[in-house]
This record gives C-alpha cells, structure tokens and sequence, in this order.
C-alpha cells in the first residue's frame, strides 16, 4: 500500500471524523444513522492514520505531493 494521501487530506478527514462521532455519542443522531455514521467516523480515522484510501485508487488518485 503506497500512501496516497497528503497532510490536508487526512485533516480534513479526521476533523470529519470527530465531528461524526461526536455526533452520535453525544446523542444528536441516534439509531441505525447513528451507527452508520460512526463507521464511517472510524474508516475515516483509520484511512487518515495510514494515509491510505482504497477508493483512490481505481481513479488513479493522489493528493500528496
């Protein structure tokens, strides 16, 4: 897996991740929008940990320099 995510990429998603787990376990979004919310919280969080995000590569996207 070759990191194709630069530093403003993996901000945003972890800002976005917090933001969406936040939501839930404050109780703003309850129920199955809940859950699904906070799973895509933790692919966010965990795309943006290892700067690597699958959905780029049938696009032959890359934002790091």
């Amino acid at each position: 897996m070759t990191p194709n995510m630069g530093t403003v990429d993996r901000i945003i998603r972890l800002v976005i991740a917090a933001v969406l787990a936040y939501l839930y376990l404050g109780g703003v979004v309850t129920g199955t929008l809940g859950i699904v919310l906070l799973v895509v919280a933790v692919v966010f969080a965990a795309t943006s940990a290892i700067a690597f995000c699958p959905m780029y590569l049938p696009f032959k996207i890359s934002t790091r320099k």
